[in-house]
């Protein structure tokens, strides 16, 4: 029998935002002017290139479109990239195509380029509902205008549409997050992420924490709010499926991120895009301008690599299987896992079901503690 090829995904690095947030350190920039995206496409379409000649024929199972803020560059360009994909791969069946937007850079007209031109599912970043909240994120958008994006995309022909939230954000309060679970569950959305807030050093945010002008995160508040963001989303028919997602269906459910957490290969392609293919790491230069000048000089944009032994590859299948509903099997952890396995047991934080080792409500919530455990 032939062997199954393994899944490959086409990631799509867009690094522009009109602004930068102050809790974000992605690899983003303010674009200079409008002949920064002109560069940046250019030099896309010839990664996508690169990407076809060093793989050959593959099948694509999924595209996403991450940064950044893709939507900045509207619909035209980034249906232009997804043809280009298109043109170098074949695209499953079926195939996921994903944008990630913010709601202040969605309208009617842009959503409905994007279904046409053949996206399947839109991410949104809504993070709260509560002004004070958007103002510490320093984000754009007013609290209403996340749901009013979800429904225009639902309009637009999206069946598969999800806000992202963040919680434990200072100043905000159970009563805040409440409300922010609401309103994300007021318009019809099948997909919800919720991740907590992370003070990441260098930030906007990790300065004024740092000098006092705004408390530190508090671990038990966004305990809290784990359980209830679970309980009440079980609640609405929502299912978790990985640490921080839920989905209302299986087909609803964010395909190309499975594809990391299951260690399938992908091809980053973007300023800063990392990449995996068949065990190997690597990982493109950073800043725009570099990357479009190794591209446009006939070269590549690759600043670095790894290559994984056995014993990473299987100390990751350990620690990405554990993320997902399901676990993992038994015959993963070892002998020394084996034992830690009881003492985990013990504690109420995973469960053995036909087989498999499923981490709990309460796993989930000491999620790294249990993985470091059971990999030690």
């Amino acid at each position: 029998m032939a062997q199954r090829a393994t899944p490959l995904g086409i990631y799509i690095h867009v690094p522009f935002c009109a602004a930068r947030c102050g809790y974000c350190d992605f690899n983003t920039y303010v674009a200079g002017g409008p002949e920064e995206p002109r560069g940046y496409l250019e030099a896309a379409q010839r990664e996508i290139a690169l990407a076809r000649a060093q793989l050959g024929e593959r099948v694509v199972s999924t595209v996403f479109f991450g940064g950044g803020t893709p939507t900045l560059l509207g619909a035209e360009p980034l249906v232009g990239l997804l043809d280009a994909v298109a043109a170098a791969f074949a695209l499953a069946d079926g195939v996921e195509v994903t944008a990630e937007a913010n709601p202040e850079t969605v309208t009617p007209e842009l959503l409905a380029g994007l279904r046409r031109g053949g996206f399947t599912r839109l991410s949104l970043g809504m993070q709260s509902a509560a002004a004070h909240v958007l103002a510490t994120l320093e984000r754009a958008h007013t609290p209403g205008r996340a749901v009013d994006a979800a429904r225009q995309a639902r309009e637009a022909g999206f069946e598969h549409v999800s806000l992202d939230l963040i919680y434990g954000t200072p100043g905000e309060s159970d009563e805040d997050w409440a409300a922010s679970l609401d309103a994300a569950l007021s318009c019809g959305v099948d997909h919800v992420s919720a991740y907590a807030l992370t003070l990441e050093p260098g930030t906007a945010l990790w300065r004024a924490v740092a000098r006092g002008a705004l408390p530190m995160p508090d671990d038990a508040a966004q305990a809290r709010r784990y359980a209830y963001a679970d309980e009440r989303l079980s609640a609405e028919g929502f299912h978790w499926y990985e640490l921080s997602s839920w989905a209302r269906s299986e087909a609803a459910r964010c395909s190309h991120n499975i594809g990391y957490w299951r260690s399938y290969d992908w091809w980053g392609i973007g300023p800063g895009a990392h990449s995996h293919v068949a065990g190997r790491r690597f990982w493109n230069v950073r800043h725009p301008a570099r990357y479009g000048a190794l591209l446009a000089a006939g070269g590549s944009p690759e600043e670095g690599s790894e290559l994984l032994t056995e014993a990473q590859r299987g100390l990751e299948a350990v620690m990405l299987g554990l993320r997902e509903r399901g676990g993992l099997p038994l015959a993963q952890l070892g002998g020394a896992g084996g034992l830690a396995l009881e003492r985990e047991l013990a504690r109420g934080r995973v469960v053995v079901v036909d087989g498999r080792v499923e981490l709990t409500r309460r796993g989930r919530l000491f999620a790294d503690a249990v993985i470091r455990e059971l990999t030690a």
